[in-house]
């Protein structure tokens, strides 16, 4: 079954509105006013980068943009990371469906970031929304979301061990902030000063969205700009149907495992794909959901299909809600896919890597050209957090640590990358070692760990942590029990390890301490190869003996 978000009449909602009379636009001013809302929501993506206080926003990028309509469809995103699309999909509806449009003024900012609310997909994210008013109507919503490093030395047997639950409520009204929730969101914090920072580098970038946006209207009138941003929309979706009717009609399964370090063994994920002319529905089965952390909400499943499904049928989509309206997507309600209240849900994005797995290895059946190999699969996610000696303060560190992409038709894999469904940068170990008591030993690729090919996998990466203080870890990952498939005779990749040196005591749950001067090392999955690896160049083949891979006829 699929579930459904908060229902609510964007007519009857917003009546100023359809005041607005319809106005054909021309081709060559959706195309210049579509521009302009990309380079919107590339612009508020910098200011907030560029304004925000935490190494995870500002060095890491671990943070999105986007534009959505009065009633909450998206009309744009920055590609910045697939996965807070779904933090992003149900804000405006459940903001609608619990403030009277009439109580809203310029200026009204918006906070959430429960997963059963609205507000997004895990409690780290949250979600800021302010909406856009043009001559006494809203037209329009600026949107960001950024991943908040503060929820440490949580448990995860369900959501309300995993932090601070904000249904969607007002953070400012009338463009002052309310001191009373302010003071509350703080306060559940661990580092409250970070928090504070970056939670003002959020408001200054939908501030930079709405002006932006008011501009926009101003010079081309509202009417024609509504106009644009539905035809941009009904594009995509011509663009989605158009991709989806040159696929072969078909139905065809795949299904994979998913291992974690909060669970014993592997857990059996499945889908079944349908192709029928310009529709595809995707059909997933998976166990009941887990006393653990790692569950998806709806949100998160339809974010992931949609990045996995443009990205097979036409990656040139533009990234707003008519890309959907051909898709459809079911999963069994309580599943570890579709889970209910109050499943914890903290470290999603590893399943979501999974269902990307599962929706190339189902097109790899039928459009085998279009797809890669499994990637690396998982989003290894390291924490730290400890007492500083010299400041008596908390710190808090995160890092997610790429792995292989997989290898292509005609092009390997790319080494040492984030694949799919994140998209954060590198943390420089000049800048974690400035700001943590941590040092990085080695961070290298991971020689041997790609998948051999006529187009070899992405090598993993391999990083050494010395803790310098007494510190709590948690690590997320998966393939550690299975390996990232190849494609068409090509071989699987290397799963993960983790090893935490002599005399620590290992991880329970992905959870352990290192002792001052503790060693932990982290090793990434490979890339999956592509095709039969006695078909790799002579030139290609010498590439991989330096790189430490294993080659067909070597002993």
């Amino acid at each position: 079954m699929s579930d459904t978000f908060p229902s609510v009449d964007p007519v009857a909602a917003i009546d100023p509105i359809t005041a607005i009379d319809p106005i054909a636009v021309d081709p060559i001013t959706v195309e210049v006013i579509g521009s302009a809302l990309v380079s919107i929501v590339e612009e508020m993506g910098e200011t907030l980068v560029r304004s925000s206080y935490s190494t995870n926003i500002k060095e890491r990028r671990d943070c999105s943009t986007a534009l959505f309509t009065h009633a909450g469809e998206t009309l744009c995103q920055a590609e910045h990371i697939p996965m807070h699309l779904g933090s992003f999909i149900g804000i405006v509806p459940a903001i609608l469906a619990r403030h009277p449009i009439e109580t809203m003024r310029p200026g009204d900012v918006f906070i959430g970031n429960d997963a059963y609310e609205g507000g997004g997909t895990h409690l780290p994210d949250f979600v800021l929304a302010e909406p856009i008013f043009v001559d006494g109507a809203i037209i329009a919503w600026a949107v960001n979301t950024a991943h908040h490093s503060d929820f440490a030395d949580r448990g995860h047997a369900h959501i309300f061990q995993e932090g601070l639950r904000i249904p969607p409520i007002r953070l400012k009204r009338a463009g002052e902030i309310v001191a009373d929730v302010e003071a509350l969101i703080l306060l559940n914090c661990q580092v409250p000063r970070e928090r504070l920072s970056d939670l003002r580098a959020q408001m200054a970038a939908n501030r930079l969205g709405v002006a932006r946006l008011q501009e926009l209207a101003a010079r081309y009138g509202t009417a024609r700009l509504l106009a644009a941003g539905a035809a941009l929309m009904a594009y995509a979706e011509r663009k989605m149907r158009a991709g989806l009717a040159a696929i072969p009609d078909g139905t065809w399964s795949f299904a994979d495992v998913f291992d974690n370090p909060e669970i014993d063994g592997e857990l059996t994920f499945s889908l079944t794909l349908t192709k029928r002319g310009e529709t595809v529905h995707l059909a997933f089965d998976a166990p009941p959901q887990q006393r653990a952390g790692f569950n998806m909400t709806f949100t998160a499943l339809l974010s992931t299909v949609y990045y996995a499904v443009k990205a097979v049928v036409d990656p040139s989509i533009l990234p707003n809600a008519g890309l959907a309206r051909p898709i459809t997507v079911s999963a069994p309600s309580g599943s570890v896919l579709n889970c209910r209240a109050p499943a914890a849900v903290f470290n999603r994005i590893g399943p979501c890597q999974r269902v990307v797995d599962l929706v190339f290895g189902a097109f790899a059946q039928v459009v085998p050209e279009r797809v890669t190999a499994a990637a690396c699969g998982t989003v290894m996610v390291a924490s730290f957090d400890g007492v500083d000696p010299l400041t008596g303060e908390t710190w808090i560190y995160l890092e997610t640590i790429g792995g292989g992409g997989g290898a292509r038709s005609a092009k390997d894999g790319l080494d040492g990358i984030q694949v799919h469904m994140t998209n954060t940068s590198n943390l420089p170990v000049e800048a974690l070692e400035i700001e943590y008591p941590l040092t990085v030993l080695r961070y290298e690729l991971a020689e041997g760990s790609a998948g051999p090919g006529r187009q070899r996998g992405g090598m993993g990466l391999r990083r050494v942590y010395r803790a310098e203080t007494d510190c709590r870890i948690e690590i997320d990952t998966s393939r550690l029990r299975s390996a990232p498939w190849g494609i068409a005779g090509g071989g699987p990749a290397a799963g993960s390890s983790l090893d935490l040196g002599a005399g620590t005591a290992p991880l329970a749950a992905g959870r352990g301490t290192l002792a001052s001067g503790g060693i932990l090392t982290l090793v990434t999955p490979g890339g999956g190869g592509y095709g039969d690896p006695r078909e790799r160049t002579p030139a290609a083949t010498a590439r991989d003996r330096a790189d430490g891979l294993t080659v067909a006829g070597d002993r």
